[in-house]
C-alpha cells in the first residue's frame, strides 16, 4: 500500500532574505498602458467622442454657406481652404483641448490621478498618457480633413506638408497642457464646457479659424496674432500655402512656444492631482 503524499509548505522566509523586487515597466509601455485605458475611456464617452469627430466635419459645410458670398481673393486664400484650415483648427480645439479638460478633472474627481502618482509613472507620463488618445485622434482628423479637402473640394495638395504638420502638433501640444491648466479651475467634468469655452470662442473668433487675419482691421488683428490659438493656425494656413514670409512663420512658432511654456509653468504651479475637499 503507497504512503499518501505529503503536501510541503513553502520555505519561510527567515530575517534578512531579500525580496525580489518587481521589474518596473519602461516609460514607453507605460505610455501605452496609460493611453490604451484612457481610450477605452473616450470610446465608453459617447458624447466626447461623437463630438470630436462631428464637429470638424460640420465645420466644413457651415464654413462653405457663411462665407459664399465673401470675396477671399484679396486675403490670399479660397473659402474651400479657410474651411479645411478652419475644421482642423476645430478638430484641435474640441478633440484635444474641450474634451482634455474634462478628461483630467474626471481622472482627478475619481482618485485616479491619486493612485497614478503613488505607483511608477512619472507626472508628465500620467499626462502624457491620458492625452494620447485625444491626440492620435487631433492628428488622424487632420490628416481625413486634408485628403477630403483634396479629393472633394478640389484643393491643391499642401504646398508645404512640413509646415501644416508642425502646426497641428505644436497645437497637439500646447492645447494638451492649456487643457491641463484650465482643469485647475474645473471643479467637475460637468463644468469643463463652462470652463473651456472662453478659448473655444476666442480662438474661432480671433485665432483666424474663419476669418483670416488680414481681414481684420490692424490693430485688432495684430492684438489676435497674440492669442495662444493663432500661431498654430497660421502654420496650418502656410503648409496649405506656401505663401508666408519666413519672418512670419519665425514669429508665430516663436508665440505658440511662448504659450506653451507659459502654460506648462501653470501646470507645474496649479495643476491639481486631488480632489477639494
Amino acid at each position: 500500500m503507497s504512503s499518501p503524499t505529503r503536501l510541503t509548505s513553502p520555505t519561510p522566509l527567515t530575517p534578512g532574505t531579500p525580496l525580489t523586487p518587481r521589474t518596473p515597466l519602461p516609460s514607453r509601455r507605460r505610455l501605452v498602458a496609460l493611453g490604451r485605458a484612457e481610450l477605452t475611456l473616450l470610446v465608453r464617452n459617447r458624447t466626447a467622442l461623437f463630438g470630436a469627430l462631428l464637429v470638424p466635419l460640420l465645420t466644413v459645410g457651415a464654413v462653405r454657406s457663411s462665407l459664399q458670398d465673401v470675396d477671399l481673393g484679396t486675403a490670399g486664400t479660397t473659402i474651400a481652404e479657410v474651411a479645411v484650415t478652419g475644421a482642423i483648427g476645430m478638430a484641435l480645439l474640441i478633440g484635444v483641448y474641450s474634451n482634455l479638460v474634462a478628461a483630467f478633472a474626471a481622472r482627478r474627481e475619481a482618485l485616479v490621478l491619486k493612485r497614478l502618482r503613488t505607483g511608477e509613472p512619472t507626472d508628465p507620463e500620467i499626462l502624457t498618457g491620458i492625452a494620447l488618445p485625444a491626440a492620435a485622434l487631433a492628428l488622424a482628423q487632420s490628416a481625413v480633413l486634408t485628403a477630403g479637402g483634396i479629393a472633394a473640394l478640389d484643393l491643391p495638395a499642401p504646398a508645404r506638408p512640413d509646415l501644416l504638420l508642425a502646426g497641428v502638433v505644436l497645437g497637439t501640444v500646447l492645447l494638451t497642457a492649456v487643457a491641463a491648466a484650465t482643469s485647475a479651475v474645473t471643479r467637475t467634468p460637468e463644468s469643463a464646457q463652462l470652463t473651456a469655452l472662453p478659448l473655444v470662442l476666442v480662438s474661432s473668433l480671433g485665432s483666424g479659424l474663419f476669418v483670416p487675419l488680414s481681414m481684420l482691421p490692424d490693430g485688432l488683428a495684430s492684438a489676435c496674432e497674440l492669442l495662444p490659438v493663432t500661431g498654430v493656425m497660421t502654420l496650418v494656413r502656410a503648409g496649405w500655402s506656401g505663401g508666408v514670409a519666413g519672418g512670419d512663420l519665425l514669429g508665430s512658432a516663436a508665440v505658440t512656444v511662448a504659450w506653451i511654456a507659459l502654460s506648462v509653468f501653470a501646470v507645474q504651479r496649479w495643476f491639481r492631482w486631488e480632489p477639494r475637499r
